[in-house]
């Protein structure tokens, strides 16, 4: 019986192993990445991992690309817009990560976990403040992939992607603005725990 069951496991595992493939290139990092209906915090950070994979990684073969690709022209302006669109899907996470530990109101009756209140803010600061860093390199990204030269090339299957760098032109897309404001709000809420009297 003991036999059997070690054989079986082990045929289970080979099966496993024959359906799994390597993970090199930025757009099978990117397919890794995917949206939770509950955004729980490891959900998060899971898709936080693969996206930091995915901007370190290189690119795959034009062949194998998110959108077709018909010429040089086209391949530069699908990697400007693919590492934007990276760089703002790090900036949405972080949001998310960021709101699971911030405090909208500081309550009167929350003074007794002043420093625990104190500690979450300090960790929504940190990751707005990382979603910051990422902005300014969707930033960049974006006006590269603006210039003059690739005003006409149209990449249909990421229309989405070119969508997001005109609303990033235009301002209708302004992370640093949304941003900024969490932080201001954040400081107020910090300014409010920190005068509460925890003596009572």
């Amino acid at each position: 019986m003991k036999r059997f069951m070690v054989t079986g496991i082990f045929i289970l595992m080979s099966a496993a192993q024959l359906h799994a493939y390597p993970v090199y290139f930025k757009e099978q990092f990117y397919r890794l990445f995917h949206m939770h209906y509950i955004q729980y915090p490891d959900n998060t950070m899971e898709n936080i991992y693969w996206l930091e994979k995915a901007l370190a990684a290189d690119f795959a073969n034009p062949l194998y690309a998110v959108a077709r690709i018909e010429n040089e022209l086209e391949w530069e302006k699908y990697r400007y817009l693919f590492m934007m669109h990276l760089n703002l899907k790090m900036i949405e996470q972080y949001i998310f990560l960021g709101n699971k530990w911030n405090k909208r109101n500081a309550y009167f009756y929350n003074a007794p976990f002043k420093e625990q209140n104190l500690e979450s803010l300090k960790t929504t600061e940190a990751c707005y403040k990382t979603a910051l860093y990422y902005w300014n390199e969707a930033l960049t990204w974006a006006e590269k992939a603006r210039e003059r030269r690739f005003r006409f090339i149209d990449l249909k299957e990421i229309q989405f992607w070119q969508d997001e760098m005109f609303r990033i032109e235009d301002k209708t897309l302004d992370y640093e603005h949304t941003i900024n404001r969490e932080l201001a709000s954040l400081e107020k809420i910090r300014d409010t725990f920190e005068s509460m009297d925890t003596t009572y």
